[in-house]
């Protein structure tokens, strides 16, 4: 089960104010959250500044993991 649903009411949005950020109808919005339709992960990667991991129930980790591209760039 993917976590957008609580995502999304930890900040308090209905599906209607999410689904308008979001470019989409409240519909679509919650045909992602059942699942019966895949949402575009990257747009929910930025949008709540976490991984796909944590999206898709991997981890309980929130927090975003560090590039390993920005981490070769700082060793440079």
């Amino acid at each position: 089960k993917l976590r957008i649903r609580d995502l999304r009411e930890d900040r308090d949005l209905t599906q209607k104010e999410l689904a308008k950020l979001l470019g989409c109808t409240q519909q679509t919005y919650s045909r992602y959250e059942t699942g019966e339709i895949t949402i575009d992960i990257y747009n929910l990667i930025n949008f709540y500044g976490t991984s796909c991991d944590y999206l898709l129930g991997i981890t309980d980790m929130s927090k975003p993991y560090r590039s390993l591209k920005n981490n070769k760039k700082k060793q440079k």
